[in-house]
């Protein structure tokens, strides 16, 4: 099979201009700009593989606390028939664990200091099967929750700013009173605190409060659980299996997915990631376009070969094809350097980072600041792909103006002061 001499000459030219001192300039702005191609492909993979990497760490640990999905009464009551629509939410074959709960709110006192809090009523036996905070703080964690003794977990965050450790009483205060002579008055109950656990989470730790839901539906004149927590095989498919359970879950139930619970931060998360790949996009395209600087100055330089290999019968399509190769070639060979540079520091941050801590004896990332110590990556093929075919797309398109200049080339006036 015979190459194109299109391909053969385009690469010559990209190998050539590194080799000869007459063309070292040109040399050198093509070099730059294939090292600007691959550090903004590099840049690209190595941002959005560590908010990937963030966002991961953030719902994990988010999840540790929320179910997957949760099943509510409408009417914000307990539910009417608790085994009824655990069994009908069991059926569902994504839904692998169930545990139903009490949810309120309250303020939690502690001498002059209050707290607003939010109170989960919780079965401890059942609590293991939707969420990961009970294993996180051991076996004897969940079960210190006995009905009857009122007993409560408080989180780290939220027992710090309380002043109280395990075996100190908190006041819990909740929004139902008690109507007598003088008016409604708050009810009042004297809890034991009985540990503390961190998620990792601020938002919780600083906010939430176990109890056992039996304490909990007395202390708030409940029948019973207000609702049923979920754990799913898939995470990823919360919003499908909850629309397939509002469909086929009988009663006047509000479903919910973790998506929805916290689809502002995700939200936001979102827009941060978008505007950061339009941002270090720009990088690639400004490297990209650094190409026409570099193919005008190599088809001025190529003027008196370009004027033979017309004279020889080459068309002015072959002429463009012969500089579009040269220009692909420095998009192609930058994009493949920057994925190679962008992925091998993305799938080994973990060992890059605390050797720049060593080396600066500097601390990125602050454990009692940002909760993790570890710089967290996550490459995904969402991601990669787009970059590598933006890079590609834009590289090409800085190629056609030269090319198509070059084509245009008249043998004549090229040759005339040869």
């Amino acid at each position: 099979m015979q190459v194109p001499y299109e391909l053969i000459l385009g690469w010559r030219y990209t190998r050539a201009g590194r080799a000869t001192r007459r063309n070292g300039f040109i040399s050198f702005i093509s070099g730059v700009s294939m090292l600007g191609i691959a550090l903004g492909v590099a840049a690209l993979i190595i941002v959005l593989s560590v908010m990937n990497g963030f966002q991961k760490e953030v719902r994990d640990r988010m999840l540790g606390v929320v179910s997957h999905i949760e099943i509510y009464a409408a009417d914000g009551a307990a539910l009417p028939d608790l085994e009824r629509t655990v069994s009908e939410a069991r059926a569902n074959k994504q839904v692998i664990g169930a545990a139903p709960f009490v949810f309120a709110q309250g303020l939690l006192a502690r001498g002059e200091d209050m707290k607003a809090t939010l109170v989960r009523g919780i079965d401890p036996q059942r609590e293991l099967d939707v969420t990961d905070l009970g294993r996180s703080m051991g076996r004897s964690g969940l079960a210190r929750l006995v009905p009857g003794s009122f007993g409560i977990l408080l989180g780290g965050e939220l027992a710090r700013s309380l002043g109280v450790r395990e075996g100190d009483s908190v006041t819990l205060i909740t929004p139902s009173g008690q109507i007598t002579p003088a008016g409604v008055v708050p009810r009042l109950k004297q809890m034991t605190v009985v540990g503390t656990f961190d998620s990792g989470h601020f938002e919780y730790d600083s906010a939430l409060a176990l109890m056992h839901m039996d304490d909990a539906a007395r202390l708030y004149r409940l029948e019973g659980p207000s609702g049923v927590r979920l754990k799913l095989r898939d995470l990823h498919q919360a919003r499908e299996v909850a629309a397939e359970l509002a469909a086929t879950m009988s009663g006047n139930l509000v479903i919910r997915d973790w998506t929805r619970q916290n689809r502002t931060w995700f939200a936001a998360v979102q827009v941060e990631k978008r505007m950061m790949s339009i941002i270090l996009t720009l990088i690639v395209a400004v490297a990209a376009f650094n190409l026409v600087s570099t193919l005008v100055m190599t088809v001025t330089d190529k003027r008196a070969d370009i004027a033979i290999l017309r004279t020889l019968g080459a068309s002015p399509r072959s002429i463009m094809g012969v500089f579009v190769v040269q220009g692909a070639m420095v998009g192609v060979i930058g994009t493949l350097a920057g994925l190679a540079l962008g992925l091998g520091v993305a799938f080994n941050i973990d060992v890059i980072v605390p050797a720049l801590e060593q080396l600066l004896g500097a601390t990125f990332l602050p454990k009692d600041i940002y909760l993790i110590s570890r710089m967290p990556s996550d490459p995904q093929q969402a991601d990669i792909v787009p970059i590598a075919l933006i890079s590609l797309v834009l590289a090409f398109l800085a190629t056609i103006y030269p090319s198509w200049r070059a084509s245009r080339v008249n043998p004549a006036e090229a040759l005339r002061y040869e």
